[in-house]
């Protein structure tokens, strides 16, 4: 994962062409990424490495001065008390005609505008409000700070350097996917292409893609960019790319950097020798599609790159996004055709038969979708089809189109509930057969296994930007009525849900043992008599045959507000919000027996409640182990057991003991305190923990090293508690008994 991110970062520069020949001088450490990436990619460069420090003594610049082609910085210009006179000095290490590449921050970021904390000060606002409440005092020591678009131009210009270009760098320094010269605006949906990063995710209340529209309208999308890369010169010659597009957290297969240059010309570069073969790709599918009678951007490859010219026009994605907010008609017109396209991109293997399976294509174009399209005089013009599968469904590549429209489009989830368009396409009966294969193709193709824990410590987490802002909205008081504590004032009080979908499922499911529900209630008279667990779904009515003060609502609805404004003009207002993503306090079987040991003053151990989790099925020494090397570290031990159908929806199999015997045998082991059955929707660690609040969750150490037990170890030790791995007993498991069966039943 490391040497993946590495590798993002070189994005910054890897497009960049430097003279051969030249003298650079990069400020920072050795081991910095760029200094890998300039050895690789500057041809025949000098190379000096300092820290920026040492380039303002005046003995370095009389010995170093005017000898250096480039000089590169990223951010050390920020940590300067006096950067002007850091300029100077720079400027004078400089030839004539050299360039000077810096990497800045921009305090009008619109990262900051959403929450995130000041790159660093580490508050809220600082560099919005150009830091005058932070180093007030001799205890704040200055650690940096950043500066806005014209600041730095002024800076520049004052300091001697004539030319001065800036390339907007989304989403941040560190993960430079696009960068734009500041003459130069996206003509494409940036919410489907962009995945905005931040210093501290935790506190951002509002996503930041859906802005870049409107900022792009009213002029502010260069001012509000999240950072820069400045090229500068007193003399020389400014680069001609207008625009870079990276994807190096693809690998050294997939990874290619799309440049635009001035010239019109459009160039796709391998950013590593073995994602040649893709280039090569593009042509070839490029043909192909035009065979098939579609329109598709003319290039070639040339020198090692493929080019072809630029298309001034609307991308199909942002032409399709309009034409659903003036008609329905026509969208779904062009939405269809769309459709039609797909079909006649490939010959039909097995046509349609009508039951869900869709059409078989000799060969499917995975990135068939708008986004990867402009919309030209009445047609859909298709670019960057390096992907292409053998035998492949038709539905997955209509699943993409519907659902790479839908990424971060607010709107057009408004106006059209994609399940209109899922049954519109006949995608509805295997819908999960199509999300899975379209995952399976981005989750390889974006290595969001292998940089899943790097993701989740700099992207925001959606749950958390929707608490931000509830408590953005109320008072501390209503706030915990409302969404803190839910479970508060639930005492000698009829239980009643409201809402009967996927919120009140998951409510009974992790809480409705605990919890036991009176009634569930829901305005959509077509649920009215339906049961969920054995509860009948009733009208909203039965709640004016109930004083306020008899009755503990719970609204289980995504769009709350309505319900909410509903309950207040029927005089309730004991009712709070659930929300599945989060954990809430509740009293645990542990507390009491915690209580005994401390009076009787028995010995306290490393960790209070301890979790595993597991089939446990056909009962052996291997979980023995597991269950006595637990216990040793805890006082209270919980075992949760994956229910029949969560085996048999992981592992397509049923185990070979029922659920409900596989409980009884764990609780009878002395070593537990309490084992239950996990609810089929508890997904994992992350859930356990909400049920439980664990300190601690042992499994076994085959899974050290898997990314996602190590994104789920993360997550854990937010919450205070920790993931201990423990080595199996490998002599024994459930797999090898249900083998050995098998060998006896056939002997």
């Amino acid at each position: 994962m490391e040497e993946r991110i590495r590798e993002i970062r070189k994005g910054l520069l890897r497009w960049y062409d430097f003279k051969p020949d030249s003298r650079i001088l990069y400020i920072g450490r050795e081991t910095d990424p760029l200094v890998e990436l300039l050895t690789e990619t500057a041809a025949n460069a000098d190379m000096i490495v300092r820290d920026w420090q040492e380039t303002l003594s005046e003995e370095w610049i009389k010995e170093q001065g005017g000898t250096f082609d480039y000089l590169i910085s990223v951010t050390h210009l920020e940590k300067s008390i006096h950067p002007m006179e850091v300029l100077s000095a720079w400027k004078k290490l400089l030839k004539p005609e050299g360039h000077m590449l810096l990497g800045m921050n921009n305090r009008l970021g619109l990262r900051y505008f959403c929450g995130d904390r000041d790159t660093y000060t580490g508050r809220s606002m600082d560099s919005i409000e150009d830091y005058k409440g932070a180093y007030v005092s001799k205890a704040d020591s200055f650690s940096g700070k950043t500066y806005d678009k014209d600041t730095l131009g002024k800076m520049l210009r004052e300091a001697g350097f004539l030319q001065v270009r800036f390339f907007s760098v989304l989403s941040d320094l560190e993960n430079p996917a696009l960068i734009y010269g500041e003459d130069f605006l996206p003509n494409e949906d940036l919410a489907n292409r962009l995945f905005p990063t931040y210093n501290h995710p935790e506190t951002v209340f509002l996503d930041e893609e859906p802005l870049y529209d409107s900022l792009i309208r009213n002029g502010m999308f260069h001012q509000m960019a999240n950072a820069y890369l400045i090229e500068c010169s007193a003399s020389g010659g400014i680069s001609d790319v207008c625009h870079v597009t990276s994807s190096l957290e693809r690998g050294r297969e997939d990874a290619l950097l799309t440049i635009i240059h001035k010239s019109g010309i459009v160039e796709k570069r391998a950013a590593y020798p073995e994602g040649r073969e893709r280039l090569q790709a593009l042509e070839v599918h490029g043909k192909d599609l035009r065979a098939h009678g579609l329109s598709v951007v003319e290039g070639r490859v040339e020198h090692g790159a493929y080019k072809m010219q630029y298309v001034d026009a609307q991308g199909g994605q942002l032409y399709l996004k309009g034409l659903l907010q003036r008609s329905k008609e026509e969208f779904f017109k062009a939405l269809d055709h769309f459709r039609d396209l797909i079909l006649q991109s490939s010959e039909i293997e097995k046509p349609d038969l009508g039951d869900g399976e869709g059409a078989i294509l000799r060969k499917g174009y995975l990135d068939l979708v708008p986004l990867n399209s402009f919309f030209v005089n009445g047609e859909f013009v298709f670019y960057d089809q390096e992907f292409c599968e053998e035998h492949y469904p038709a539905n997955v590549l209509i699943f993409r189109m519907i659902g790479s429209f839908y990424l971060g489009n607010i709107v057009a989830a408004k106006l059209l509930p994609v399940t209109e368009l899922y049954d519109r396409y006949g995608l509805t009966k295997y819908l999960e057969r199509w999300q899975s294969m379209e995952w399976k193709f981005l989750g390889n193709l974006l290595k969001r296994r292998e940089l899943r824990v790097y993701y989740e410590k700099c992207r925001r987490d959606p749950d958390l930007v929707n608490a931000n802002r509830q408590r953005m909205n109320y008072s501390e008081g209503e706030y915990q009525r409302i969404f803190g504590d839910i479970f508060k004032g639930t005492e000698a009080r009829k239980l009643v849900l409201f809402g009967s979908g996927l919120f009140a499922k998951r409510f009974l499911a992790m809480y409705g043992k605990d919890f036991p529900i009176w009634a569930i209630i829901d305005n959509n008279e077509a649920q009215w008599g339906q049961k969920i667990d054995g509860i009948e779904i009733r009208s909203p009515k039965i709640l004016t045959e109930l004083k306020p003060d008899e009755c503990k609502v719970f609204i289980c609805i995504k769009n709350y507000l309505s319900v909410m404004k509903q309950l207040e003009d029927l005089g309730m207002r004991n009712y709070s919000i659930f929300d599945p993503s989060k954990a809430y306090p509740r009293v645990h079987k542990a507390s009491v027996l915690q209580e005994e040991r401390e009076k009787a003053g028995s010995g306290v151990k490393k960790y209070h409640i301890g979790y595993v989790a597991g089939v446990f099925d056909m009962f052996h020494a291997g979980h023995l182990n597991l269950l006595r090397r637990a216990k040793e570290q805890c006082d209270y031990l919980i075992v949760g057991l994956v229910s029949d159908e969560g085996v048999y929806r992981k592992k397509e199999k049923y185990p070979v003991i029922p659920c409900e015997d596989r409980v009884e045998i764990v609780r009878a082991c002395r070593y537990v305190d309490q084992a239950e059955e996990l609810p089929v929707s508890c997904d994992g660690i992350r859930d356990a923990w909400k049920l439980f609040q664990f300190d601690c969750q042992f499994t076994g150490s085959d899974y050290t090293d898997h990314p996602s037990w190590l994104a789920d170890k993360e997550y854990l030790e937010k919450q205070g508690a920790e993931l201990v791995f423990f080595p199996y007993t490998e002599r024994v498991s459930s797999t090898s008994l249900r083998e050995k069966l098998k060998e006896e039943g056939r002997s």
